[in-house]
Order: C-alpha cells, then sequence, then structure tokens
C-alpha cells in the first residue's frame, strides 16, 4: 500500500532532499505481522508538495443561497461521487475565506460576512471527521483574500476589511499562533484566485479598487517578507470570484464573473517560471463565480458557486493540467454551495 509521509528514512537517509516532507513512499507486509519499507531508488519516489494531494478534495465554509454554513464536504480525487460530509467549521463563513493545506490537515482562514468580518484561522483533520479547532487568527480580518501555501505555511493576501487591504499574512501550519505580514502585494487586490508553486505564492485576477486593474498577477516569494511583483497578466474575462489550482509549473484560475456580474466558463493558465499573459486552456462544464478549487498531482478541481442570477450550485468538475479541454463532471456536493474555501489532502 502506499502512504502519504512527512518525515522518513529510506535506506538511512532523509527523502531526496526534502527532510521526506511530502513525498509518498511504500510499505512491504510481511509474514511476521510487520510493516517495513520498500527497497526502492530515491530517485524514483513521488514529491507532493502542500498544494497538491493524491487523495481527496475538500470544500469548506460557504453560502447556500440563504445562510452561510459550516459544512465541510470531501470527495475523492479518484471518483466521480457525490461528496460526503466531512464536518464542519468551528464558525459559520462565507465570502470567500482561503484554503490551506498541510500533509495531515486542512486550514480555513478569514471570511465571513459583511457585517462581521473575520479574522479566525480553523483546523481540521483530512482523516477524521468532526468539529474544527481554533489555529490563532489572521493578523487582519478580511473578507475576499486570496490563499496559497507551502509544506510549513499558509499565506493569506489582499482583501477587504473596514477597507481595502495589500497585506500578506503568513502563518505556521504546526503552532497555533497570530499570523505575522510578510509584505504587501503590488496593488491593494480583492476577489482573486490563489496558486502556489514550491517557492513562490500567486494572486491572479480580481479587482484593484480605484485602478479598474482585474488582470494583474501578483507573485510573491515564501522565502522572504517583502513586496509582491508583477508577474504578466490573465485575460480580462477572469476579473472577479475565479477559482484557483496549482500544477508543478502552472497556475490555473477558473470560472469567475465579469465586472457586469455574468459568469464565465474560462479557465486560464500561466508559468510559474516566467512573466507572461496566460493562456486559455479551455472551460468549465458551467458557466459560474465564487467557486472552491483544489489541486491533485494532475488536475484542478471546481467545486461549488454561483451560476447565473447569483444561485449555489453543487456542481463538481475536473480538467488535466496536460490538456486543453473541457472540464469533465466529477459529481456534486452534498449540497448548493458558494464562496467557499477549497483544500486537497
Amino acid at each position: 500500500m502506499t502512504r502519504k509521509i512527512s518525515h522518513s528514512l529510506i535506506n538511512g537517509r532523509t527523502g531526496a532532499g526534502t527532510a521526506g516532507q511530502g513525498l509518498k513512499v511504500e510499505w512491504d507486509s510481511t509474514e511476521d505481522g510487520e510493516l517495513h519499507w520498500k527497497d526502492v531508488d530515491e530517485s524514483t519516489l513521488e514529491f507532493v508538495p502542500g498544494f497538491q494531494g493524491s487523495n481527496y478534495g475538500f470544500h469548506s465554509g460557504g453560502w447556500n443561497g440563504s445562510a452561510l454554513i459550516t459544512t465541510v464536504n470531501k470527495f475523492a480525487f479518484s471518483s466521480n461521487t457525490t461528496a460526503t460530509d466531512h464536518g464542519d467549521l468551528s464558525v459559520a463563513r462565507g465570502d470567500t475565506p482561503v484554503g490551506h493545506s498541510s500533509t495531515t490537515d486542512g486550514y480555513t482562514a478569514g471570511g465571513g460576512e459583511w457585517t462581521n468580518v473575520m479574522n479566525t484561522i480553523d483546523k481540521f483533520s483530512f482523516v477524521s471527521g468532526g468539529t474544527a479547532s481554533d489555529h490563532g487568527d489572521l493578523s487582519v480580518a478580511r473578507l475576499w483574500p486570496s490563499g496559497s501555501c507551502n509544506l510549513t505555511d499558509g499565506y493569506t493576501a489582499g482583501g477587504f476589511t473596514s477597507t481595502y487591504v495589500s497585506t500578506m499574512d503568513k502563518y505556521s501550519l504546526t503552532s497555533n499562533i497570530t499570523a505575522s505580514s510578510h509584505g504587501d502585494l503590488v496593488y491593494n487586490t480583492i476577489l482573486a484566485a490563489g496558486q502556489s508553486s514550491t517557492d513562490y505564492g500567486f494572486s491572479s485576477g480580481g479587482y484593484v479598487p480605484g485602478t479598474g486593474k482585474v488582470d494583474i498577477i501578483n507573485k510573491y516569494a515564501f522565502a522572504s517578507n517583502t513586496t509582491a511583483s508583477d508577474h504578466g497578466d490573465i485575460s480580462t474575462a477572469r476579473a472577479l470570484y475565479g477559482a484557483g489550482q496549482s500544477s508543478t509549473d502552472y497556475g490555473f484560475s477558473s470560472g469567475g464573473h465579469y465586472t457586469d456580474g455574468s459568469p464565465i466558463n474560462t479557465i486560464d493558465y500561466f508559468a510559474f517560471a516566467s512573466n507572461t499573459t496566460a493562456t486559455d486552456h479551455g472551460d468549465l462544464i458551467q458557466s459560474r463565480d465564487s467557486a472552491a478549487g483544489s489541486s491533485s498531482t494532475t488536475n484542478g478541481y471546481t467545486a461549488g458557486g454561483r451560476s447565473s442570477g447569483y444561485t449555489p450550485v453543487d456542481t463538481i468538475d475536473y480538467f488535466a493540467y496536460s490538456s486543453n479541454t473541457t472540464a469533465t463532471d466529477h459529481g456534486n456536493l452534498s449540497s448548493v454551495d458558494s464562496l467557499a474555501a477549497g483544500q486537497q489532502y
């Protein structure tokens, strides 16, 4: 069988220069009832970064058309089935909180509603259901931020509190403390999609109040607390409430709506390594905004959201990173939901 681990010793050494973090290795079951490491070549080990998962996608919180909810949905990457209820957040929240993922837990940060802007960071186990626990607070409460993560930290960028903010927050996935400032976005940006590479976080699209900008891609280093840099543009059609997904080399922004509020089905992608305008990567099966994005090692998933008339839906679809085609139906959430956070395990 296969197990994802946080730390390992293989042939007496840590895995592939990563301290074993995010590696998948195999166990051999023997007749003595013990489990032993399988003899493998380290060069063949699969690296699973914190911004991708191998097993399940999660969809936490959101708005069902009449109220904010606490539900955490769980759906398998490998099968097209209806998602199951995996527990609840500690507090109901919508208005696009951000989702972060470690190798064992999911995190939901910020969000809330117009009259109750939140700074709470919730933590829930990927393996066992139940109610999430409080994992500290953002430095600034905010609606409509974007998020990214690596294997050790979660990042929450931009958004709105009593005013528009450019602050990027960073918090440890392993310790319950208040987040610290990690620099600023190029502009005060809201309603953007978040993506992650191994070393950088990205905030794509969204809206920059007072400028009319709706296409900027911000790029910021995980390792240093500095102002983000401009990393090119997405198509202007991908303006607001897009869902973010990440392959190893590319960021994807799916769905969203025009500035007039009409939803779209466009999927854009851009290279992490080069500062260029994003390219069309096909379409979702349904035009919608306010969906939550999850990322496996091969596919991007877009769950829930709102169709025309701001009507919440339960659709889950997925698209391959490797091919520019229309997305495929991948089942449904346990109920209609929008404005939620996405995670992966």
